[in-house]
């Protein structure tokens, strides 16, 4: 489908995701949400893709959600619209590896976007923050939750009450994000990740990514009886054959996701 905000493509068995709003540093407006939402769901539904990347600009990789857009609302008219719900979640609801390649601006929904990623390699140049309480509102888009599990209540919140950015070596060392590189390697060094992610055995990521969902989902016991389950049954799958084979044979496994 032709897509008005969005730049997609795929790059070998990863997808790729340019937001493309420059002209508003990418500011997440409706439209470019149900866009976001169709072309997560074209991935996930692709068999030849095995990771996604989703990015953005040099400049931002969303500076936050359209306050133009959201500024004249009322109470009724978010709850009739499911403002800033329908739609948004899609990315933390992709069964396949996502990645946020994040440089510039991840403020606001940004942020907020960027944490629905499985993890965020951020370039140099990467700003994150969550400063919805300068403009008399809180997140709204999974912000105090996901910040919070990401970092720890101290750090979320000095960021939420305080509405302070912080740079991307900051992010790494509080665990907001995996990695910092050079931002003209960002997009080449989220590629490999995604790149090498897909190229292990498909059905053993996407259980990977489950079990370590369930361990912010559940309690301990229940995670680890969760894992456990989805451990034995990867034995069921030809990769699991195909993979030990390899390792004892001391050579590439050639995974087919069977």
């Amino acid at each position: 489908m032709p897509y008005q905000y969005l730049n997609v493509e795929t790059k070998g068995p990863v997808g790729v995701i340019a937001l493309d709003r420059p002209d508003a540093l990418n500011a997440l407006c409706t439209p470019l949400i149900k866009e976001l939402e169709a072309a997560l769901a074209a991935f996930d539904a692709d068999d030849a893709v095995g990771a996604v990347v989703l990015t953005g600009g040099e400049r931002a990789f969303a500076a936050g959600a359209d306050i133009k857009e959201m500024a004249g609302k009322t109470y009724a008219d978010c709850v009739r619209e499911n403002f800033i719900t329908d739609g948004w979640e899609a990315a933390s609801h992709l069964r396949k590896p996502l990645i946020a390649a994040v440089a510039g601006y991840a403020l606001g929904g940004g942020c907020e976007l960027a944490m629905m990623a499985d993890f965020i390699i951020a370039a140099e140049t990467a700003k994150f923050g969550q400063p919805e309480i300068t403009i008399g509102v809180i997140p709204g888009a999974g912000g105090t939750q996901r910040l919070a599990r990401a970092v720890g209540k101290a750090k979320a919140m000095d960021m939420v009450l305080t509405g302070r950015t912080i740079d991307a070596h900051e992010a790494e060392r509080i665990g907001l994000a995996a990695r910092v590189v050079p931002a003209d390697a960002l997009l080449d060094e989220a590629l490999a990740a995604a790149a090498r992610i897909a190229g292990m055995g498909r059905l053993a990521a996407l259980a990977a990514k489950a079990a370590v969902n369930a361990a912010f989902e559940t309690t301990l016991a229940e995670g680890l009886r969760f894992e456990r389950q989805s451990f034995h049954a990867l034995f069921s799958t030809a990769d699991q054959k195909e993979g030990m084979a390899a390792f004892a044979e001391k050579r590439k496994p050639a995974f087919t996701g069977r």
